[in-house]
């Protein structure tokens, strides 16, 4: 899991590096952020579980209005009070499921206001399971899952200036899979959905 944490790390800093080469400003960013995440289907729809997520961003400016945006979160997702087919076809109630992934968005961002300090972004993410676990009876259930996820990535928020280099935000941020997150399934699609509250710091390079 190190590895692939590491290699991702390297290859979105390396990529947007390369833009950050030719001209304009440059943000790095650093957020901690609390998630509602759910489950759906044509029939059902799961309860919303908790968790949080941590994130490492590059945002490359073309102008006063827009970016590009580039993210690495550890993001805690799954849902609550579904239940666990455990030994002898025991079905175990009130299973939490917790899954958490490596997620890396890559993202429009659109910057209005007065001072452009509010901002619009929008992209696609890909998603990288890195293990899945059930409360009910304790239980890895990573095997039963989809090894990554892609979806849409949608959020708005606001920087509040603390000095020329330094900048406070606050973001909502919304994910919609577009993947069955399970691995063999031969019902109706279920697909991932996770919304965010976070608030961050931003280091200006320019």
């Amino acid at each position: 899991m190190k590895k692939l944490f590491l290699t991702a790390f390297l290859t979105l800093g390396c990529f947007l590096f390369s833009f950050a080469q030719n001209k304009g400003d440059v943000e790095f960013g650093v957020n901690l952020g609390f998630n509602l995440s759910n489950a759906t289907a044509d029939s059902f729809s799961t309860d919303t579980g908790t968790g949080f997520n941590v994130g490492f961003s590059t945002d490359y400016f073309f102008s006063d209005h827009w970016s590009i945006k580039g993210k690495l979160i550890y993001d805690q997702k799954g849902w609550d009070n579904g239940y666990f087919q455990g030994q002898a076809g025991v079905h175990e109630p009130d299973a939490d499921y917790n899954l958490n992934y490596l997620t890396i968005p890559v993202t429009a961002n659109w910057h209005f206001g007065s001072k452009r300090n509010w901002y619009l972004h929008f992209g696609p993410y890909v998603g990288f399971l890195l293990n899945a676990k059930e409360s009910s009876l304790n239980t890895e259930v990573t095997d039963y899952y989809s090894s990554t996820d892609f979806g849409l990535a949608v959020g708005i928020g606001v920087k509040i200036p603390v000095s020329d280099k330094l900048k406070i935000f606050i973001e909502y941020d919304g994910q919609s899979g577009f993947l069955d997150i399970f691995r063999d399934n031969r019902d109706d699609v279920v697909t991932g959905a996770r919304s965010a509250f976070n608030v961050g710091l931003n280091f200006m390079m320019k």
